[in-house]
């Protein structure tokens, strides 16, 4: 998904589960909470999808910034619906290591695509 392999691939699932987690969440009537974590959710993939039509890479490794920092709000708004008790610590758990995951691939393109950036300028 998003072409960007296994990165796409793992976007796309983790933003089915924010998707799945928001329905749950509009269902015990925590409407602020749930659009937090929806927007910062699916922003990620946003992201991503807007990279894949960057026009340079400098553009594409500032995408992948944006969807970055979105995934790491993520994180935070999965830390607060953990500790507010709306998901019990085996789902914590689960989506907490897909968004730290998607998190630690975002960072290693981003600075090797900087890296490689410059590196072309030596």
């Amino acid at each position: 998904m998003y072409g960007l392999g296994i990165l796409g691939d793992k976007v796309g699932s983790f933003t089915k589960r924010v998707v799945d987690l928001t329905k749950q969440l509009k269902e015990q009537k925590e409407y602020s909470l749930a659009d937090q974590f929806f927007r910062s959710g699916t922003s990620i993939g946003a992201n991503c999808s807007e990279a894949t039509c960057a026009v340079s890479k400098a553009d594409f490794a500032n995408k992948l910034s944006i969807a970055l920092k979105e995934a790491n709000e993520t994180c935070h708004w999965i830390d607060v619906i953990y500790m507010t008790e709306i998901i019990d610590q085996t789902v914590y758990e689960s989506i907490k290591t897909d968004a730290v995951e998607i998190c630690k691939l975002l960072t290693t393109i981003i600075k090797n695509v900087r890296q490689n950036i410059e590196n072309t300028k030596k």
